[in-house]
């Protein structure tokens, strides 16, 4: 009996140590400490949540998704000490642990180091907002406009429609092409005419028939100018700006517009045609 007593059962104590009411008080304020870690970790990690998410509402140019993701980042963080403190307060060396946490994390990230690049491109575009949530685009050898951006792949509708999913690794570092950027752009036609037709008639009908349109701005100047003595014709280079929402609605309306008005002043469009000359 007096062997048994005197034998390490449980981290160097004796069963009479055991029984004393030393370790036991010493084992009930190792719980209370313990306790009161738990409820200080779970208090501080959802206030620190709580005001990196709150960022966002405070400033509006802040992305929501990133200050989620990095608000989830903190809480988990603090509670991932907050359980290494409470194994301290038994006695637990977490050496081991953190080492252990340490080479698994090594091995995940290898494991997943393409979702984690998608992940770190995904911060850097939600960070620097080369683009948003509506704009029209081109990544990626892809064009349409901007649904989503989440922190692994970016939702992009297609002109037709159609969704295109694109990791985000494949947008960050590439050309990206934000049509959407500008409240402006600058719409240009090329217009051909007849080698027989009045150039300056010309020029007055299709600057008058372009101007007339509310949606052509007079700030910046138009553009309206001869460029180019082609083979079959006299072409008419034409620059306008207009609204950016508007652009490709409004360039298409002014190739037809100019067309009818040239029809109906008389101007010749020429295109190409082949004489065939018989040497018999």
């Amino acid at each position: 009996m007096q062997d048994l007593l005197t034998t390490e059962l449980w981290n160097g104590t004796t069963l009479q140590e055991l029984l004393t009411l030393e370790f036991l008080a010493s084992l009930a304020g190792s719980v209370l400490g313990a306790v009161a870690i738990i409820l200080g970790g779970f208090i501080l990690a959802g206030w620190a949540h709580n005001r990196i998410v709150g960022l966002t509402r405070r400033y509006a140019r802040l992305d929501a998704t990133l200050f989620n993701f990095l608000g989830s980042l903190v809480r988990y963080i603090i509670l991932a000490f907050m359980a290494l403190f409470v194994l301290n307060t038994f006695g637990i060396q977490t050496t081991s642990i953190v080492a252990l946490i340490g080479a698994a994390g090594l091995a995940i990230g290898l494991a997943l180091q393409g979702t984690l690049s998608n992940v770190a491109a995904g911060v850097m575009i939600i960070l620097f907002r080369p683009f948003k949530n509506g704009d029209f685009v081109e990544v990626a050898g892809q064009s349409g406009t901007v649904q989503e951006i989440s922190l692994n792949f970016t939702e992009v509708s297609s002109i037709g429609n159609v969704q295109v999913i694109i990791p985000n690794s494949q947008i960050w570092g590439n050309v990206i092409t934000n049509y959407s950027a500008y409240s402006t752009r600058r719409a240009e036609w090329m217009f051909g005419v007849s080698y027989g037709a009045d150039l300056k008639k010309a020029e007055t009908i299709i600057r008058d028939t372009i101007m007339s349109d509310p949606r052509s701005k007079t700030d910046p100047a138009p553009f309206i100018q001869v460029n180019n003595l082609g083979d079959f014709s006299v072409d008419f280079l034409v620059r306008v700006w207009c609204d950016a929402s508007e652009f490709f609605q409004y360039q298409a309306d002014m190739k037809r517009a100019v067309k009818e008005a040239l029809d109906a002043g008389g101007i010749d469009i020429p295109f190409p045609t082949r004489t065939m000359i018989n040497a018999a």
